[in-house]
């Protein structure tokens, strides 16, 4: 049962607004436990609801976006939503209609829309992944504002201020964005979409545990930046969501409400912290190198797809590390250049190579990490304890919302995944499990379990 507060946020049959906790954030009533300061929100609104129909021009006019609107969409969510929002707001003002065909999220895609809207003030995205990181780029690059609403709960990036794009290069990358001004979920349309979808938002959510695995492994060995309030905001809602994964394939209003909840938390915790750490460390190292270099090997799998099975490849070896009463113990990192060449190309390679020697360590720094992990083994251990999903259960709950588990439930050759989970720490800065591992000689036959 949903109740509707005269115009506000509508109620389930318990009088909570679908987005509490999420209305007082942007508000500005939430204080950050860290800080004890208000933190400062880029987004105006954000409503879920049963329906939205009838109420979708008054939701964009609240925005602000100007007299002449563009409405973006691609086949699919125009036929899904993008029809009804762009004849809503034709009642009253000029809209152009941009429809895009099996759109790719490149800097070649941006500056075609780019051209395509031309002359318009503001942006009414109707979408998911690839079509907000789109639009999100482009009204960031031009100072335009713009708005989303949700088709499929597929991805954790609606309330983002990155956008993940793929350079001339073929590397995909997060680029600085900003976030939309107003994200909107009529949450009837995301029931009705393909279930993967929603699944793959799931696998998007599953990351949580090994992302903050590895990033409280990597603040404790080497000191860098660690926060705990992206985790605090939604930990309570991930358990619901957790509890509910088995609903999300038949469409259930209340489970796509708690993905939705978890998604958006997930998006808003980069504005508490100016970096994505909380939701993407080792487990979407992997999945960015399926997607930069399968090629013709790449079987068309989502985003979130990839991330949860790769979320439980990185449960695995977490946890195996963590079994373990001695600590590892790793060696000066071997960079390979011509073998990066090989694999990644020769216009990859090099980037690639700049970013992992960040984090490389020579002799003498692997001798401080190796007394390091001497001293705060048995320590480290006991304070990762709470953040640990065991991995039967992450499988059994991926499995439940509808998601693949394995890289051949993905489509996959075995071969290249095996090799995505070897050297996909090659292109990131960020220091994981991937890296602890493959510095100690555990990776290699690690990976070669992994099917």
């Amino acid at each position: 049962m949903v109740t509707d507060t005269g115009g506000g946020q509508p109620e389930d049959a318990h009088g909570k607004s679908r987005t509490a906790l999420i209305d007082d954030i942007i508000a500005g009533r939430w204080v950050d436990p860290e800080t004890g300061k208000i933190p400062e929100i880029p987004y105006e609104s954000i409503v879920f609801d049963v329906s939205l129909e009838g109420r979708e021009a008054d939701l964009v006019d609240s925005m602000q976006l100007g007299e002449r609107l563009a409405v973006v969409a691609d086949t699919a969510t125009y036929e899904a939503m993008g029809r009804r929002v762009a004849n809503a707001l034709a009642r009253s003002i000029p809209v152009r209609t941009v429809i895009l065909d099996h759109p790719h999220a490149d800097l070649a895609t941006v500056e075609a829309l780019k051209g395509k809207l031309d002359g318009v003030d503001g942006v009414v995205a109707v979408g998911s992944g690839t079509l907000n990181n789109l639009c999100k780029y482009v009204t960031h690059k031009d100072g335009r504002r713009y708005c989303v609403f949700g088709t499929a709960g597929s991805m954790n990036g609606y309330t983002s201020t990155t956008a993940s794009l793929t350079l001339p290069s073929g590397l995909k990358v997060s680029l600085p964005a900003h976030a939309p001004c107003g994200f909107f979920v009529d949450l009837s349309v995301s029931a009705a979409a393909p279930a993967y979808l929603n699944a793959a938002g799931f696998g998007d959510c599953l990351a949580r545990s090994v992302a903050q695995v590895d990033w409280w492994m990597s603040h404790r060995l080497l000191g860098t930046t660690y926060r705990q309030t992206p985790f605090l905001i939604q930990e309570n809602d991930e358990r619901i969501l957790n509890g509910l994964a088995g609903r999300l394939p038949s469409g259930d209003i209340t489970a796509i409400t708690s993905l939705y909840r978890v998604l958006t938390l997930c998006g808003l915790g980069v504005s508490f912290t100016g970096v994505s750490n909380h939701g993407s460390m080792g487990e979407h190292q992997i999945s960015h190198y399926i997607d930069c270099f399968a090629g013709k090997r790449h079987p068309g799998t989502l985003h979130g797809q990839q991330v949860g099975v790769a979320a439980l490849t990185m449960a695995r070896l977490q946890q195996k590390m963590l079994a373990r009463e001695a600590p590892p113990e790793i060696h000066a990192t071997r960079i390979d250049p011509a073998g990066m060449a090989r694999r990644m190309g020769p216009r990859i390679a090099p980037q690639c190579e700049a970013e992992w020697r960040k984090k490389a360590f020579d002799g003498e720094a692997a001798k401080r990490i190796n007394e390091r992990l001497a001293n705060i083994w048995l320590q480290l251990r006991q304070e990762l304890a709470p953040f640990i999903i065991p991995v039967a259960d992450m499988e059994r709950m991926l499995k439940d919302a509808g998601g693949p588990v394995t890289a051949q439930d993905l489509g996959l050759e075995i071969g290249f995944y095996r090799e995505a989970v070897i050297h996909s720490r090659e292109m990131r800065n960020r220091f994981s499990f991937l890296d602890l591992a493959a510095d100690s000689d555990f990776l290699e036959g690690f990976a070669a379990g992994e099917a």
